[in-house]
């Protein structure tokens, strides 16, 4: 059996009962595992009991998922307005884990959450109106529909032309489920466009740091993975760059 390259998968910090578990969503394991074609490992977020430089060259890559909570904003400058829930250890394990991605020149990915708290790392801002400002798309369902009807939800990006993602479709516009409250307000120095939606907002970005690949998108392509060849594609190209080849 040939030995599959290893992703190492970010958890949060959630109530399991009376007590607070690591825990990671199957859906983005499953995915990445089945459509990457690698092996996965969680990685805790319990900064204070590990580092992410211990463990970021034993893996070929990372990937950093959605999940109900949301980057403190202390940590692109702005007070809290109550946004949350909040995983401050989530936001520190993260943090280091871009550095040592970065630094050990290993494949970053993000998703949702992922996609914002990367730019964040770099000294990017969010912005949290994205579905209650009138100027843009609502960019989540409305309050009250069912789990499923909210990845129901969808809208087009335009690809920019010559990106990483515009070469793996080969097409101009995706149509996306969009499931977020919040989203990029400036965009963190180094990072490429690779995707906005028609109201002009940033929907997935690239970069090369140090020459290792980056990709994160806003939408959810580990959602319905298994029937959808567009979300398969994402998995696909994080295959690749687990394997050097992207």
């Amino acid at each position: 059996m040939s030995q599959r390259p290893v992703l190492g998968i970010i958890a949060c910090n959630r109530a399991v009962g009376t007590e607070i578990a690591q825990t990671v969503i199957n859906r983005y394991a499953t995915a990445a595992m089945r459509h990457a074609d690698c092996a996965a490992l969680i990685i805790p977020s319990l900064p204070d009991y590990m580092h992410a430089r211990e463990i970021v060259g034993r893996l070929d890559g990372i990937l950093l998922t959605g999940t109900p909570s949301n980057v403190e904003p202390a940590r692109y400058g702005e007070a809290s307005e109550g946004e949350g829930p909040f995983d401050p250890d989530r936001d520190r394990t993260m943090a280091e884990l871009v550095d040592a991605a970065i630094a050990g020149q290993r494949p970053l990915f993000g998703i949702c959450r992922g996609f914002q708290e990367i730019n964040v790392a770099l000294g990017g801002t969010l912005r949290r109106d994205t579905s209650t400002n009138a100027a843009l798309l609502p960019h989540h369902a409305p309050e009250g529909v069912s789990f499923d009807a909210m990845f129901d939800h969808r809208h087009r990006v335009e690809l920019v032309e010559g990106g990483l993602l515009a070469g793996a479709y080969a097409v101009p516009s995706l149509e996306v489920n969009s499931v977020h409250y919040q989203g990029i307000g400036e965009l963190a120095r180094g990072l490429a466009v690779e995707a906005r939606a028609p109201d002009g907002l940033v929907e997935a970005y690239s970069a090369r740091p140090n020459g290792a690949p980056l990709l994160a998108v806003q939408w959810h392509p580990e959602w319905g993975t298994d029937g959808d060849r567009q979300s398969q594609t994402y998995f696909h190209l994080l295959g690749r760059a687990l394997r050097g080849e992207l």
